[in-house]
């Protein structure tokens, strides 16, 4: 895994790709993926914008992108229509990787979207405007949600053209699913026909355990090859990047996690666009 995580610069896209990770259920390891997938990416060649919807601001803190209250971000981009350049900033340790932060602001968007024109496409519209222009060079974008199906979720996955799924390998993985693929399913039949689960990355996995064996096989039974084969596992050094405002590329490279995030970040390249996404500009 080391070789191949290290094999120099990944290959371009041919058009954009965008992303939305999402998992209503908490602590499966979506905004960590969110991250260390765009980092994995900027780290060897490629340019890549992460977008945090979270209030959270989790994301924002991994790539050491400050977002105190009144830092311009989603907020600004969703409800006052600000563009995407004037928000965007560079993480600090990769340059390559931009990021939209999200500030606590973005904890009552919700509520003023609701009666706001097109608030489904609010986002949509500030992406596609900004690759058209200022981010035409941006390879991969991804979406970091809220561990909910509200109107920021929807605005992403109204954004996006490939839906990335993590899946923790422990028990009641498969809990919610069904309710995320019900509300995927909608979107697509009423807002964005092009969305396709395009991807699903197994987290958490002990290799030793029959539970994260039994798990996997349920998973890879059901998804079949929309399963990266590499699986993210369980590991420390994982946890502790955010807490020193890094991802684990750069908090501890070497590390099984960084390799493993290199390499889940190598072979979503070599997959291709979705089908759906097949010759669309970005």
């Amino acid at each position: 895994m080391e070789r191949l995580a290290r094999s120099g610069r990944y290959e371009r896209p041919s058009h954009t790709r965008v992303f939305v990770v999402a998992n209503q259920k908490g602590g499966v390891g979506k905004t960590t993926t969110s991250v260390n997938l765009a980092a994995a990416m900027a780290a060897r060649g490629l340019s890549v914008l992460l977008i945090d919807l979270d209030p959270q601001g989790n994301a924002s803190t991994a790539a050491a992108i400050p977002h105190a209250s009144g830092t311009p971000g989603t907020y600004e981009v969703l409800l006052d229509e600000l563009p995407i350049e004037d928000a965007v900033q560079a993480s600090p340790d990769i340059p390559a990787l931009r990021v939209v932060p999200a500030t606590i602001d973005l904890a009552g968007a919700e509520i003023e979207l609701v009666g706001l024109e097109q608030r489904e496409r609010r986002l949509r519209t500030a992406i596609d405007t900004y690759l058209a222009g200022p981010g035409a060079d941006i390879d991969y974008v991804f979406i970091d949600c809220p561990p909910s199906l509200g109107l920021l979720t929807i605005n992403a996955m109204v954004a996006a053209r490939e839906v990335l799924i993590p899946i923790q390998c422990e028990y009641y993985a498969l809990e919610g699913l069904s309710q995320l693929l019900g509300n995927i399913g909608l979107v697509q039949q009423h807002l964005n026909q092009d969305l396709d689960v395009s991807t699903i990355l197994l987290t958490m996995h002990d290799a030793r355990t029959n539970l994260s064996s039994s798990v996997a096989a349920e998973v890879r039974g059901h998804f079949g090859d929309r399963v990266l084969s590499t699986a993210i596992p369980r590991s420390v050094r994982i946890s502790e990047a955010p807490g020193y405002q890094q991802t684990i590329i750069t908090y501890d490279p070497n590390s099984t996690g960084a390799l493993s995030y290199m390499e889940a970040a190598r072979e979503i390249t070599q997959r291709g666009a979705a089908p759906a996404d097949q010759g669309a500009s970005s």
